[in-house]
């Protein structure tokens, strides 16, 4: 009998795994568009923390989402004053030059000073 229980709970067990294989198979292949949308927006958002860490900001900031976030607020305050494009057009070339290098070493890294920034 005990044999028996211990057979059962082994094929129980490997048919909770194929069945949840299955399952997420299924959801992988999910085309509703809702699901989609879904999608994509987490790869966005993905795309976006990952620049956040490439900046080095996490390792700088001490991983202090409080700090993270007000140095977002205010990078949108910049941009809603009327030096708005030239701002952007400042923070599109550092970060052209950045994902040029590519990779920025975290620990020699410095911030480009904005006189420097004018013959670029």
């Amino acid at each position: 009998m005990l044999v028996a229980m211990i057979g059962t709970r082994a094929s129980l067990r490997r048919v909770a795994i194929a069945r949840n294989r299955v399952l997420l198979a299924h959801a992988r292949a999910d085309k509703r568009a809702w699901v989609v949308k879904r999608r994509e927006r987490t790869h966005h958002l993905i795309e976006l923390g990952g620049l956040v860490v490439k900046a080095g900001l996490i390792e700088l900031a001490g991983d202090d989402r409080a700090v993270l976030f007000g140095l977002l607020v205010e990078a949108a305050a910049k941009l809603r004053n009327e030096e708005r494009e030239q701002q952007l057009l400042l923070w599109r070339r550092r970060g052209k030059r950045a994902f040029a290098n590519d990779a920025l070493p975290s620990s020699n890294y410095a911030p480009i000073a904005d006189g420097d920034e004018q013959h670029s």
